[in-house]
C-alpha cells in the first residue's frame, strides 16, 4: 500500500512513522510536513519521502489545494494528523491551520480521487458527559464550547459529515484518542502545555503535594498502540469513528505515584481554572483554562468497536505512558524532528 501522512513529524506521525518501518504491506510511505528534513533522517523518518506543504498558507485555497492534490495522488491512503498547539493566545492562526488545513487536505483528498482518508480526532471533540459512564462513538460531538482545541476538532467533525454525504464513495475514517503519550514527546509536551517557567525538575518525584481539581479523571494512550490503531484502519480500510484509549481511568491517587511520592490535595476546581488562567495571560504558562475545562467535561471512552473492528489491544496501561512521558519531561527528551526536538 502507498500511504500519505500529513503532519508526520509531530507526537502521533512519529508514532505511525515508527509502525510503519519494516512493514510490508506499508510498501510506500510519503511524509507531509511544513518543515521537512534537509538531509536524509534517521529511523523512524527514514521510512518516508518527504514533501513540504503549509496547510495555513496565505495563498488562495486552490494552490495549496492542487499542491496537496499532487502529493496525494495515487496513495491508497491519506492519514492526517497534522494539528496546532500554540501560539494558544493567536485563535485566527489556531483555527487556520486546524480548520481551513483539514478542509484543504480533504478538498486534496477528493480532487486527487484517493480512496481512504484517515483523520485524527480526539477524545476531546465530545460533549460534556455527566456521569463516569463510558461512551461509545455515538456520544454527540459538539465539543466543548471554552476550549478552542475542542471547538476546532468538533468543526472538523462536522466538515466530516458533511464530505461524507457528498462523495459516499470516499471512505473516511477518524480516531478519537484519548491523551497521547511516548517518551520522546516529553520536550514537546513540555513546551506546548507547561511553558519555560515550570522546573521541569518537580516533575522527578519532588513535587511536595499534586493539587488535583476535584472530579478530573484521565484517559490515556501511548503513541505506539495508537500507531497500532492507525495501521490497522488503513490497513482494513475501515470507516467511521474509534475510540482509542488504554482502559485504566487515572485519578489524582494514580499520577500523584509519578510526581509528588503519592501526596495529592483534593482542589476546587474552580480555583484551579483561575489559577491557570492568571498564568495563561500572563504568559507564565502555555496552555490556557480551556484545557482543564475539556479535560473536566471529557467522557470515559467505550473501546470496544476498535477492539472488535481494529483488533486494538493496548500493549501500554495508561499509567505507563503518563510514567513515560513524565520521564521525558524531566529528562527533555526528543527525536531528530523539529516539533519533537530535544531541550536544553
Amino acid at each position: 500500500m502507498r500511504v500519505v501522512v500529513i503532519g508526520a513529524s509531530g507526537n502521533v506521525g512519529t508514532g505511525v512513522l515508527r509502525r510503519f518501518v519494516d512493514d510490508e504491506t506499508i510498501t510506500s510511505v510519503v511524509a507531509v510536513a511544513r518543515r521537512v528534513p534537509t538531509s536524509t533522517p534517521p529511523r523512524p523518518y527514514s521510512v518516508a519521502e518527504w514533501r513540504a506543504c503549509d496547510l495555513a498558507s496565505s495563498e488562495p485555497d486552490e494552490v495549496v489545494v492542487d499542491r496537496l492534490a499532487a502529493i496525494v495522488a495515487g496513495a491508497d491512503a491519506v492519514v492526517h494528523l497534522a494539528w496546532a498547539i500554540q501560539p494558544s493566545h493567536d485563535r485566527r492562526r489556531l483555527a487556520r491551520v486546524n480548520v481551513l488545513g483539514t478542509r484543504r487536505v480533504v478538498d486534496a483528498v477528493v480532487q486527487a480521487g484517493v480512496p481512504h482518508l484517515v483523520v485524527a480526532s480526539s477524545a476531546g471533540a465530545y460533549s460534556p458527559a455527566p456521569d463516569d459512564v463510558a461512551r461509545a462513538e455515538g456520544w454527540p460531538t459538539d465539543g466543548v464550547s471554552t476550549s478552542s482545541y475542542s471547538v476546532d476538532k468538533a468543526a472538523c467533525e462536522r466538515l466530516l459529515d458533511e464530505t461524507e454525504a457528498r462523495h459516499p464513495e470516499l471512505a473516511i475514517a477518524r480516531l478519537r484518542p484519548a491523551l497521547v503519550f511516548q517518551r520522546a514527546a516529553g520536550s514537546e509536551i513540555g513546551r506546548l502545555f507547561l511553558g519555560p517557567l515550570v522546573p521541569r525538575s518537580l516533575l522527578d518525584g519532588r513535587l511536595p503535594v499534586l493539587p488535583w481539581p476535584q472530579g478530573l479523571r484521565l484517559q490515556a494512550i501511548h503513541a505506539d498502540d495508537l500507531a497500532d490503531a492507525y495501521r490497522e484502519t488503513v490497513v482494513r480500510q475501515a470507516r467511521g469513528a474509534f475510540n482509542v484509549a488504554a482502559p485504566q481511568v487515572l485519578r489524582g491517587t494514580d499520577v500523584a505515584e509519578l510526581v509528588s511520592r503519592g501526596r495529592v490535595r483534593d482542589v476546587s476546581p474552580g480555583l484551579v481554572r483561575t489559577a491557570v488562567w492568571a498564568g495563561w495571560h500572563s504568559r507564565a504558562v502555555a496552555a490556557g483554562p480551556g484545557w482543564l475545562d475539556m479535560a473536566l467535561a471529557a467522557p470515559v471512552l467505550d473501546t470496544t468497536r476498535a477492539e472488535r473492528e481494529l483488533g486494538f489491544r493496548p500493549r501500554w496501561s495508561a499509567l505507563d505512558a503518563v510514567r513515560e512521558v513524565v520521564a521525558g519531561m524531566g529528562r527533555r527528551s526528543g527525536t531528530a524532528s523539529p516539533p519533537l526536538r530535544p531541550g536544553r
